[in-house]
């Protein structure tokens, strides 16, 4: 596939950083937006089946919230656009040829990467082999 020169130099300041925290997606039914805010979520969605909120594992299980899987956060280090063209799409696509779940959050500043923490070493070495290559 061709990529733009600007996309290009995105994929080339990616920088794939790793959080140390493990998080999890939970769903509060019929929550409104700011009641959990107790909980500190680094993501929090109004649904209209209720709350979905990203939040660390040991925080839901001391709530006693239920959770499907478990996650770690990549943060794309380098600085992008909120109208930077095909940069989700190509980070998603690379990890999907492998088979890697992606969840993934934009930021004013940077994208979020939510993978499945069994995974995670797998996406982090796909990420930086893409960055050192981004002509694909």
């Amino acid at each position: 596939m061709m990529r733009t020169q600007f996309l290009q130099d995105l994929i080339k300041q990616l920088s794939p950083t790793l959080d140390s925290t493990t998080y999890v997606y939970c769903t509060v039914p019929k929550a409104k937006y700011g009641e959990l805010e107790h909980l500190k979520p680094i993501v929090s969605i109004a649904e209209l089946e209720g709350l979905t909120l990203v939040i660390p594992l040991e925080q839901a299980k001391a709530e006693g919230l239920d959770y499907y899987r478990v996650f770690r956060r990549i943060t794309l280090e380098g600085h992008s656009s909120l109208e930077a063209l095909g940069l989700t799409s190509v980070v998603t696509s690379l990890l999907a040829e492998r088979g890697i779940t992606t969840n993934v959050i934009a930021g004013f500043y940077h994208d979020h990467i939510f993978v499945p923490s069994d995974r995670i070493d797998e996406a982090l070495k796909a990420l930086k082999e893409l960055a050192s290559n981004p002509a694909g």
